[in-house]
């Protein structure tokens, strides 16, 4: 049996924890310096003593640990996980249906009930994303669970769990058969090169899925297109795939040039046409003011955090400075698509970076379209901060 502790919530926070709150923070426990170690199971309680919900103590960016159920009795065991497993897979049925897909999340973290995991699916492979080694100390009940329940060809692993909540650089392989990478995968119909055995990130971000489809079957036939913060050139394959007339790509990473050729390739369009540029963001908008030019549609999908030798970028600070660069240099009638993952601000406070962002410029604006998460991205009412992703589409009045 793993050992439980006894967590006492203060008062004020004992009803967001029984209508349904997953995250357990530093905040609203009365004596947080009982935790030692990670895995073990915390019963929270109020400070009669009364049962609220049990979960898993697991430090990671966001707090302490997660819920996992408001039944007492109920242990948390190798058939606890797998039943939670099992009702995502279900859940997820038409995404194993689809021919035109076959990259997708399986299990999302506090959405299907087990805050600080992920599982994605890379045709026939499966990725388990660790986001502390308090759910780690689960991993065998855990990986016991996904090979109960589906085919595979291979499970790999990404620790996202360093002190400094980096990812922990090694080989990632659990069991199976050993990828030859790339894995090539399909999204809408797009073709995508996949590495699940280098670094934390794999070559294409799966919440980003619809609002690709969008730019390329809505918006980008004959227009000019700049994508910024670049990564491997999704938007940019999905932007040449609907009739661009050209693409142009910017990412201060080195490996951004080789990964983003490689997408191109995959999918039969002449990266010589497109422009691949290996450059800091920020200089890059200085020099296209200098030279004047204007984009029909500019793609802004900055980290939440970003450091280069000259810039500290922050979307809850700059998110509002960034975009006045992007109306610069967009045409009128052009199209901003602003998109950010930062999951300390809200919908609401997006639009009102978009407000004034082109207040100060002097433009006039509308917003077209807005996305969230997909749904195979499955988050709860009761934790909407799970609900990181904001997309606008917006147009430049001219």
């Amino acid at each position: 049996m793993k050992k439980e502790i006894a967590l006492k919530v203060k008062s004020k926070f004992v009803n967001k924890y029984k209508s349904g709150y997953p995250l357990i923070f530093k905040e609203a426990m009365m004596n947080v310096q009982a935790l030692e170690e990670e895995g073990t199971i915390v019963k929270l309680v109020s400070e009669r003593n009364q049962f609220i919900a049990k979960g898993y103590y697991g430090k990671q960016n966001k707090g302490y640990g997660w819920i996992l159920s408001q039944k007492e009795n109920e242990p948390i065991d190798q058939s606890f996980f797998e039943r939670k497993i099992k009702k995502a897979l279900q859940l997820r049925k038409k995404f194993f249906d689809s021919t035109e897909t076959t990259a997708f999340r399986v299990f999302n973290g506090e959405g299907d009930g087990i805050g600080g995991l992920t599982i994605e699916y890379f045709a026939g492979y499966y990725l388990i994303n660790w986001y502390s080694k308090g759910i780690y100390h689960f991993r065998e009940e855990i990986i016991q669970s996904l090979q109960n329940l589906v085919e595979y060809k291979a499970i790999y692993q990404k620790k996202r769990f360093d002190t400094k909540g980096q990812y922990i650089e090694e080989d990632d392989f659990v069991t199976g058969e050993r990828g030859q990478f790339p894995i090539v995968v399909k999204e809408n119909g797009i073709h995508f090169a996949v590495y699940l055995n280098e670094s934390a990130m794999v070559g294409v971000f799966l919440d980003q899925r619809e609002v690709r489809r969008t730019i390329r079957d809505k918006y980008v036939k004959g227009k000019s297109v700049l994508n910024t913060f670049s990564y491997t050139g999704a938007f940019s394959v999905a932007a040449a795939l609907g009739g661009a007339s050209k693409t142009t790509s910017v990412d201060l990473a080195n490996r951004s040039l080789n990964k983003t050729i490689e997408q191109f390739s995959l999918n039969e369009i002449d990266y010589e046409a497109q422009d691949i540029i290996v450059e800091d963001v920020f200089n890059y908008f200085k020099y296209a003011v200098r030279k004047q030019l204007k984009f029909d549609m500019v793609i802004l999908d900055p980290p939440s955090f970003a450091r280069s030798k000259k810039y500290v970028f922050s979307a809850e600070k700059d998110y509002k400075n960034l975009l006045k660069e992007a109306i610069t240099i967009t045409e009128n009638n052009g199209i901003i698509v602003a998109s950010t993952n930062c999951s300390s601000f809200g919908m609401g406070k997006f639009k009102g970076f978009i407000e004034t962002a082109f207040k100060e410029t002097g433009e006039k604006y509308k917003i077209l379209e807005e996305f969230s998460l997909p749904s195979d991205f499955r988050t709860i009412k009761e934790f909407p901060e799970g609900n990181y992703l904001k997309v606008a589409f917006i147009k430049k009045l001219g």
